[in-house]
C-alpha cells in the first residue's frame, strides 16, 4: 500500500479511536512528508507504518501518543490474523466434485 494511503488510513482509524492530538498531530506531519515529491512510490502495511511511527522522537518523548499507537497496532495484527485465518479456512474448505468425476465413477462401478 502506498505510505500516504496508509498514513491517512491510519489517521482515520486514530481519530475514530479518539486519539489525542498529539497523535494526530504526528501523523499529519508524516503525510505532509510522504507527500513530497517521490515518496509516492515507497509502499508498507499498516502495521508496518504504525511501527515506524512508534519509533518516531514525538512518540519516544509521550508515552500516551506510544500507546495509543501501540493499541492500534495490536488492532491491525487481530484484524490480520483473523483473515488470515478466515483464508485459510476458505482454501481448506473441499470443493464440489465435477459432473465429470461421478460420471467416471458410475462407469466404473456399473462395469465392475
Amino acid at each position: 500500500m502506498n505510505v500516504r494511503d496508509g498514513l491517512i488510513q491510519i489517521r482515520e482509524r486514530l481519530y475514530e479511536r479518539d486519539a489525542r492530538t498529539e497523535t494526530l498531530e504526528l501523523v499529519d506531519t508524516m503525510i505532509k512528508r510522504a507527500s513530497a515529491p517521490g515518496a509516492d512510490r515507497a509502499s508498507a502495511s499498516l502495521v508496518q507504518l504504525v511501527g515506524m511511527l512508534a519509533r518516531t522522537p514525538v512518540a519516544n518523548q509521550n508515552i500516551r501518543v506510544y500507546d495509543e499507537l501501540m493499541e492500534l497496532r495490536d488492532e491491525l495484527e487481530a484484524t490480520a490474523a483473523r483473515r488470515a485465518q478466515e483464508a485459510a479456512a476458505e482454501a481448506a474448505r473441499p470443493l464440489p466434485k465435477s459432473r465429470k468425476y461421478y460420471r467416471q465413477r458410475k462407469q466404473r462401478e456399473s462395469g465392475a
